[in-house]
């Protein structure tokens, strides 16, 4: 494996920041504001996309920006983990762009240029994550993060806007800074260094109790993985515009999170010595008791998004559990699935708002026969909840199987439970509202039998999306082999 000295990673991150003061100069022409917020999301992506292939060979690009301490720098490194993350994030931020500007025009929104601009500091944010070379350069993109984001929770600047931006925040800031970043200091203070390796930082420093609470703090201190009991900001969150919440539930926000843990668990703690200390067996415990609770929660609720948050939640823990496997398959589907639950779940919200813009429905109970009105919309819906339960022919299959293998792997029959059940779940709280959208009686039907979808800017991205989440199953590259790397560099084999 070469190491690749390049500024390439560096100005993937920084194309969408640099952009944010053209955003707000162009505040008075929205054409314009938005024409740059699509030259920077494709200039952005189109630099990530140009590192694929040397990372497909093996090889790491980077770059140190500058010293903190020995052992700590600010640095970026692109490998096949970071690859996958930083295609999924920028590729998804030119279509959430292209939808923002059906749904907030759509529903002539305010303050669209403050949030074009924190959009793009968000973005900025999560690729710097994805190429982050070490905890430290990470820590400090997760918390950037944090605070970008906090104003699009806020968006709509109302008293149940401001309850939920303070319960994000002190839920996200709380257990970063309470846990995570005592945590870091406790590694740096034991091992000196902070960069993530393969075999872990720890060569016989830690304690199994030691180990285990140093494990429990990063777990639930990485709080936008929505573990429970630290899952709560999530559903509170679903109050920010739609856009905001795909951002926050498929592209950036909780995907740092899941990704987060999956750097520590295998770039700080290394497999083999989770393995020989057991504490895969504990964090995969953590991630099945939110799997199901999240699960059955989702099944009573009525407002759409808030059955989409609580299926996230538990769709985030997938991941955390492919990880927590150690199984080289089980791995393989938990990294995998960042992709996959990414398109199909931002499918959903993009169906949710679409569906608010065009009716100002935003219950469950009030969609009864929507299908009818607006075809398009709920086929896509169908397309992107397969996905997310695990069904032929869409993407969500390729990752479920590779976690399924993984059980059977580890032989693990109990996660196997977990997953198969789960599944079920999954698809009693999606399959019912495809039926009653279009195979109630004429009687049930809460709309008129006429085509009325949202603006085409709200309905080609949802369809754009739904699409790749079907591609998926049939095309997985270049997801599949670059999880399969990321999962050869972690284990060795």
């Amino acid at each position: 494996m070469e190491f690749i000295q390049s500024i390439k990673p560096v100005l993937a991150v920084l194309i969408p920041l640099a952009v944010i003061p053209v955003l707000v100069s162009s505040g008075g022409r929205p054409n314009v504001r938005e024409a740059w917020t699509f030259i920077a999301g494709i200039l952005s992506f189109a630099l990530v996309v140009s590192m694929v292939p040397a990372v497909l060979d093996g090889n790491r690009i980077g770059l140190t920006l500058f010293p903190i301490a020995p052992g700590a720098d600010i640095a970026l490194s692109v490998d096949a983990l970071g690859m996958l993350f930083a295609l999924v994030a920028s590729s998804l931020y030119i279509i959430t762009a292209m939808y923002s500007i059906g749904y907030m025009r759509g529903l002539n929104e305010h303050s669209q240029t403050r949030f074009v601009a924190f959009f793009a500091l968000a973005i900025s944010a999560t690729i710097g994550a994805a190429f982050s070379a070490n905890l430290i350069t990470l820590y400090l993109f997760y918390e950037i993060l944090s605070l970008a984001t906090y104003p699009l929770v806020t968006h709509h600047q109302d008293e149940t806007s401001k309850v939920s931006g303070r319960r994000y925040l002190t839920f996200i800031l709380g257990t970063s800074i309470g846990l995570v970043l005592p945590a870091m200091i406790w590694c740096y203070h034991a091992t000196g260094t902070l960069e993530f390796s393969a075999a872990g930082i720890f060569t016989g420093q830690l304690s199994t109790p030691s180990a285990t609470v140093l494990l429990l703090m990063f777990v639930f201190g990485f709080a936008k993985a929505g573990i429970m009991p630290v899952h709560t900001w999530l559903p509170a969150a679903m109050v920010a515009p739609t856009p905001v919440s795909a951002l926050l539930h498929a592209v950036a926000v909780v995907k740092v999170g899941v990704f987060s843990i999956i750097r520590v668990l295998t770039g700080i703690f290394g497999v083999e010595l989770l393995s020989s200390l057991g504490l895969g067996g504990l964090v995969a415990f953590i991630a099945s008791v939110t799997i199901l609770t999240s699960s059955a929660i989702a099944l009573s609720q009525d407002e759409f998004k808030r059955r989409l948050a609580y299926s996230t939640i538990g769709q985030l823990s997938y991941i955390v559990l492919g990880a927590a496997l150690l199984s080289p398959k089980g791995m393989t589907g938990g990294i995998l699935h960042i992709t996959m639950h990414a398109f199909g779940k931002i499918t959903l919200f993009f169906c949710a708002g679409a569906i608010y813009v065009a009716t100002g429905k935003k219950y469950l109970s009030q969609m009864v026969g929507i299908g009818y009105r607006m075809p398009v919309t709920m086929t896509a819906f169908l397309i992107g909840a397969m996905s997310i339960i695990g069904l032929p022919p869409t993407g969500g299959f390729i990752s479920k199987w590779y976690l399924v293998l993984g059980t059977l792997e580890g032989d693990q029959a109990v996660m196997l439970f977990v997953l198969l059940t789960s599944s079920l779940l999954n698809a009693a709280y999606f399959m019912p509202i495809f039926y009653k959208a279009f195979f109630c009686t004429p009687a049930e039907a809460m709309f008129e039998r006429k085509f009325d979808e949202a603006p085409v800017m709200c309905v080609v991205p949802l369809v754009i999306t739904a699409l790749i989440s079907f591609i998926f199953f049939f095309v997985p590259q270049p997801f599949l082999k670059l999880s399969t790397l990321a999962v050869t560099g972690f284990t060795g084999g």
